[in-house]
């Protein structure tokens, strides 16, 4: 299975509606503290917005409601792996992502056959707080080297400057929330993103040449609050 180099997460069908249109191909819906009313109406926002773009969606933590209303992809971190039940979800046709922040979650994740698996934080983060130190970009190659073809996510603290760093490390994608969600032109900060993950996207380049392909200077060099 392959991933979009660029990974969009956002909490709400409102900023699918606003930033798939403009080419995401790949979004994680990840909302907090909802009743199941709502994440329902969410969900089924999000997943026609997705149909009618060709974006893959994501469904973070609610399985339930991701086999209930016919999704096709769900996320879970270690806490939500544990109250799973994975043998419904693959029943389901699911396919299962899973985070892991160290050596005994990933021997965990890894023993629940993921189709892919997520690593972070790879720098600081403001997304929330977190009991684990930053990874470093250096730790993605050692993590993908234990994984092989299964697809590697790289989250936490990444922005449009940071993207080649997590992909020529081996990141199979780069997760983001903060640097879109709280820039103040969203819009163009996702079409930055999209433009700098265009090289992983359009040809499979030799790891050497991509460690040498820097962003496009037309964007700027700002860098925005991290998650």
């Amino acid at each position: 299975m392959m991933l979009d180099p660029f990974y969009l997460i956002v909490d709400s069908a409102e900023w699918i509606a606003r930033l798939v249109p403009l080419g995401v191909k790949l979004v994680q819906l990840r909302i907090k503290d909802k009743e199941t009313a709502e994440l329902r109406t969410e969900i089924r926002t999000a997943k026609a917005i997705c149909a009618k773009h060709g974006c893959q969606l994501i469904i973070n933590d609610y399985w339930q409601l991701a086999v209930e209303e016919g999704c096709d992809f769900v996320h879970l971190g270690q806490e939500d792996l544990e109250a799973a039940d994975l043998g419904a979800i693959r029943a389901a046709g699911l396919k299962l992502g899973l985070s892991t922040h160290d050596d005994a979650e990933l021997a965990t994740a890894l023993a629940a056959k993921p189709d892919y698996i997520a690593l972070g934080p790879i720098y600081p983060t403001i997304l929330k707080q977190m009991k684990w130190s930053p990874q470093g970009p250096e730790r993605l190659r050692l993590w993908k080297s234990r994984l092989g073809d299964l697809p590697l996510v790289a989250i936490g603290g990444l922005n449009v400057d940071r993207i080649e760093g997590v992909l020529s490390q081996g990141a199979d994608s780069a997760a983001v929330v903060t640097d879109i969600t709280l820039n103040p032109d969203p819009e163009t900060r996702t079409r930055q993103w999209l433009a700098a993950t265009a090289p992983w996207r359009s040809v499979e380049m030799p790891l050497g040449r991509l460690q040498n392909r820097t962003v496009d200077g037309s964007f700027g060099r700002n860098t925005f609050k991290n998650d």
